[in-house]
């Protein structure tokens, strides 16, 4: 499952990351690395930006950037 197919309100982890090159140095300098708890906050009606809180910080992701991240 990919952090894009969760449900707001829900909490999981991240279990790795896809993508590579710049799209995965991008996530990683959010904070996003394997075994992270990831809490999606809110998503908006289109499903672009998927706003999270990792490590106490509010993010957006990009949907692109958000299906690269498998989480449990």
């Amino acid at each position: 499952m990919t952090l894009k197919e969760v449900k707001p309100g829900q909490t999981v982890k991240v279990l790795s990351l896809g993508g590579e090159g710049a799209v995965k140095r991008r996530i990683m300098d959010m904070g996003i690395t394997k075994g992270v708890e990831i809490f999606v906050r809110k998503v908006a009606p289109l499903g672009d930006p998927i706003e999270v809180n990792v490590r106490g910080y509010e993010l957006s992701l990009r949907k692109a950037d958000a299906e690269q991240i498998n989480v449990q």
